[in-house]
C-alpha cells in the first residue's frame, strides 16, 4: 500500500475522519476482486490530490465493528467524509473521474 494511503482501525478511525480535508474511506477485503481493481484508482487519486484529500482503507475482515457502525453490506464501499460526517457513499467499482467529482 502506498504511503499516501492510511490503513485505519478502531484506534485511529475517528481522528482520521475528522480531518480538515475531505476523507475518502475504502471499505475492502483482501479476497475481494473489485476491491483489488479499485486500489490503483485510489493510489492515483492520492498521488494527484496530495494534501487536498486524505485517502484511507478499512479492512472489513479485521475491523467488522467499524463496518457495522456504517452499515457496510457490500464491498468495495467508499464513504466520503467532510467535517467528520458522511457526505457521499459509493458502492461497487467506480471510475476515477466519478470518485474525484464526489470528493470536490
Amino acid at each position: 500500500m502506498s504511503e499516501n494511503i492510511t490503513e485505519l482501525d478502531s484506534s485511529n478511525f475517528e481522528a482520521a475522519i475528522s480531518a480538515s480535508v475531505p476523507v475518502v474511506v475504502d471499505f475492502w477485503a483482501p479476497w475481494c476482486g473489485p476491491c483489488k481493481a479499485i486500489a490503483p484508482i485510489l493510489e492515483e487519486l492520492a498521488a494527484e490530490l496530495g494534501d487536498a484529500v486524505k485517502i484511507c482503507k478499512v479492512n472489513v475482515d479485521s475491523n467488522s465493528e467499524i463496518a457495522g457502525k456504517f452499515e457496510i453490506r457490500a464491498i468495495p464501499t467508499i464513504l466520503v467524509f467532510k467535517d467528520g460526517v458522511v457526505s457521499d457513499t459509493i458502492v461497487g467499482l467506480t471510475s476515477k473521474e466519478d470518485l474525484k467529482a464526489k470528493i470536490s
